[in-house]
């Protein structure tokens, strides 16, 4: 038997203007112009105001739409509620982005170039080859990675090749086909099937009767594994050579590339951006100054032919027609309306970020000095803004600031802390710049080990076990002692 009952339940649902504002917040300013592109196109009720043109434009707005003796139609909304001064407000707020009228070039550079597979076949449709070769040598450049290497089995190739090409052969002819004339191609290095082959194939083809060249392909092709753990003093003793010789072949082998495929583009068309500030943080008499970047504080107003299709309206009150036209441009009044206030609260918000971020590291900005940043985490910013955590989160990704010590990526301005000798809270990133002047300081031909570096960092008064001098170290791309060592 079917019951009805009431039952209230407590939930969260998120607003469609809330969804709005969340996306335009996390969207750094080259994304965000993409974004008010797109908009723009989708709702015609959208217009960039030109500053120099605005108060002229705002007055006669309130002429458009002020007329006493008009009379009006009855509707289910009023068309008075969106005949409006458009100003946004945050136009009218101090210091809330950059005077600066400088234009960054935020234009995609478009080259065209070259691919390391379009440049292999020409060179092998230039070689005195049978058909039946050639169409198995173009399939396995197909097969190359980016870089030049072949990662597939040869085995997986020749199946392939029966399969979709119907081309029938055996393991013996592809690897002749891929030894004798694909790794004869230029770049040297091209089709290796692994680092040693790759650097073996480029040594060989320089003058052998040179001593350190000769040398240093015997090396790779010998004495790999002793060579890539650097391994050198049984290296010396194997081949019975001072010290100077090894460094020669070692010089030799520094000239190769592990990458010979990295100058060919992997596509055809490259798209190169350069980053744009989403912030300008300026230093006066000892005051740090945060601005926006212009570009994200537009002014949007309704469009000129917008208006004056609801002034058509207000006239007619028998068309059909122009009352349902009204109800679209209501619908996009409406989306106007929205988006104009999301970017307000967009830059609002952004504003009162940047600012408690520069309050918060006022000496690093000061002195551009990375021991300057204090410990700062997510939190501290949303306890002096009162936004949520995941806004702050939002706000800081993928931002960055122009200021007088160059571009800034926001996230490196937080980290963790710990306390050292003193009990005074330092920053990870201090400690983390501390780990780098060691080992840049550090004899090479004696690296220090990780337990070393726990002794040197704690005589400075950082307290760290050896698993955190690990992480950081691999955080900020240092090898281990053995792999940092040299002659």
């Amino acid at each position: 038997m079917l019951k009805q009952h009431l039952q209230l339940k407590l939930g969260q649902k998120l607003a469609p203007q809330q969804i709005q504002l969340m996306k335009l917040i996390q969207l750094h300013t080259l994304e965000f112009e993409e974004e008010l592109e797109r908009e723009l196109e989708e709702n015609p009720a959208l217009e960039i105001v030109k500053e120099d043109s605005k108060e002229d434009e705002f007055s006669s707005l309130e002429d458009a739409y002020q007329d006493e003796g008009t009379a009006s139609i009855e509707t289910d909304f009023d068309v008075n509620e969106y005949i409006y001064d458009d100003e946004p407000n945050y136009k009218t707020a101090s210091s809330n982005y950059s005077p600066d009228d400088e234009e960054f070039d935020n234009e995609s550079l478009l080259t065209e170039g070259q691919s390391l597979y379009d440049y292999l076949l020409e060179q092998i449709h230039l070689v005195n080859i049978s058909d039946e070769d050639e169409k198995i040598a173009e399939y396995v450049i197909g097969n190359l990675d980016t870089d030049g290497y072949l990662r597939r089995e040869i085995k997986a190739i020749v199946d392939d090749l029966a399969f979709s090409q119907g081309i029938y052969t055996t393991k013996e002819k592809v690897e002749d086909i891929l030894e004798n004339y694909i790794q004869k191609l230029d770049p040297s290095g091209v089709g290796a099937r692994g680092l040693q082959e790759c650097l073996l194939l480029q040594i060989e083809k320089k003058v052998s009767s040179d001593k350190a060249v000769s040398l240093a392909a015997s090396i790779l092709r010998h004495q790999f594994d002793a060579l890539t753990n650097k391994h050198y003093n049984k290296i010396i003793q194997k081949y019975d050579i001072e010290e100077e010789d090894l460094k020669d072949a070692l010089e030799e082998i520094s000239k190769l590339s592990p990458k010979v495929g990295g100058n060919f583009d992997t596509q055809t068309i490259t798209i190169n951006q350069e980053i744009i500030p989403d912030f300008v943080i300026q230093v006066k008499d000892g005051l740090v100054i945060p601005m926006l970047n212009s570009k994200n504080a537009p002014t949007l107003r309704v469009s000129e032919e917008y208006k004056d299709i609801l002034t058509t309206y207000s006239h007619d009150k028998n068309s059909s027609e122009h009352k349902q036209a009204a109800l679209f441009i209501k619908q996009k009044l409406d989306a106007a309306k929205w988006y104009i206030d999301a970017i307000n609260q967009r830059q609002n918000t952004l504003l009162q970020t940047i600012t408690a971020i520069v309050k918060f590291q006022k000496d690093y900005f000061i002195t551009g000095d990375e021991k300057s940043l204090k410990p700062m985490i997510l939190k501290d910013v949303a306890d002096i803004t009162g936004f949520d955590i995941s806004t702050i989160s939002r706000v800081v990704k993928s931002k960055y600031a122009d200021t007088s010590n160059g571009i800034v990526y926001l996230k490196d301005l937080f980290s963790d802390s710990l306390t050292n000798d003193d009990g005074e809270e330092v920053s990870t990133k201090e400690i983390k710049t501390h780990l780098q002047e060691v080992i840049g300081k550090e004899n090479k031909r004696k690296p220090l080990t990780d337990d070393a570096l726990v002794v040197i960092l704690k005589e400075q008064g950082y307290n760290i076990a050896r698993r955190t001098i690990a992480k950081y170290r691999e955080q900020l791309n240092i090898p281990v002692a053995r792999l940092r060592k040299e002659l």
